[in-house]
């Protein structure tokens, strides 16, 4: 369990690493804009540099943002999830403050897809490891678990701020290449982790009662147990069937991994959830 921990956080560490030097060598000498609240801590550093006297690094303003977002995941959350992703969010601050803004390319269609591409590599290992890089993420943890509303409108109202500002302000050429940025950060970051809001587990295994037991005492999530036969062995299973969200697919994962290595698990997209979905 310790290596684990610590695996986990060499892992956000290196997420974290990934996202300054996307936002530091690409995206920020091209002024081409990042999704979320990287976007908004971007989008605000330029601003107060261009049109006020003050001057603040988009690293701090980062960091700020996520505090309030930080208290209320550990709040309405739990403890484990916001500690990591506040630690990504702190590290990508840390990162973004010692890594010079330096232009690697001067094409702003290179900046803006590999700005995209490795930010979106930072963002899904660290989502695969079960964290995440603060702000919408959590928010989107809380919403899910509070209220079971999706994060896809926020998100895309958010992101849409960004774009527009960023168009009225530097010109519409940059927005268009923003959205470049978000539709291959989008792409990389499907073939990682995950962006669906809700995933289906069908696990089928030997040992559900154990299952059962471990599943419940790491995650508030309703199971239901299913007879199974084996068609070429005819032996006698059960299957586990869970909604989850995508933020506890890591749990899942390890919890399946210890209880019953040999169990076959099937993760599907959940458009939708009618009825009773447990929620903290």
């Amino acid at each position: 369990m310790f290596w684990l921990q610590v695996k986990k956080v060499v892992i956000v560490a290196a997420g974290a690493l990934l996202n300054a030097l996307a936002m530091n060598l690409f995206l920020i000498p091209a002024n081409v804009y990042s999704s979320g609240f990287a976007g908004i801590a971007q989008l605000l550093s330029k601003v107060l540099s261009d049109y006020t006297p003050i001057n603040i690094s988009m690293g701090l303003l980062l960091l700020l943002l996520n505090i309030p977002v930080a208290i209320l995941g550990w709040k309405k959350v739990g403890r484990s999830f916001t500690i990591y992703s506040f630690v990504s969010v702190v590290l990508s601050s840390l990162f973004l403050s010692i890594i010079p803004i330096k232009q690697v390319s001067h094409d702003i269609l290179l900046n803006a897809v590999f700005g995209g591409v490795i930010l979106a590599i930072g963002v899904g290992i660290t989502l695969k490891w079960g964290a995440s890089t603060g702000g919408v993420d959590i928010i989107a943890m809380v919403l899910s678990r509070v209220k079971d509303k999706p994060v896809g409108p926020y998100m895309f109202i958010l992101n849409g701020i960004i774009i527009l500002t960023a168009g009225f302000l530097y010109g519409w050429e940059k927005a268009l290449y923003t959205l470049v940025t978000l539709y291959a950060a989008t792409r990389v970051i499907d073939a990682i982790h995950t962006r669906h809001a809700k995933l289906t587990a069908m696990i089928i295994t030997k040992k559900a009662d154990d299952m059962k037991k471990a599943i419940h005492a790491k995650l508030v999530r309703g199971i239901t147990m299913i007879p199974a036969k084996g068609a070429f062995s005819n032996e006698t299973r059960d299957m586990l069937m869970i909604v989850i969200t995508r933020y506890e697919l890591f749990d899942l994962e390890r919890i399946i991994k210890e209880v019953d290595p040999n169990a076959f698990t099937n993760i599907v997209q959940t458009a939708e959830v009618y009825g009773f979905f447990r929620k903290e």
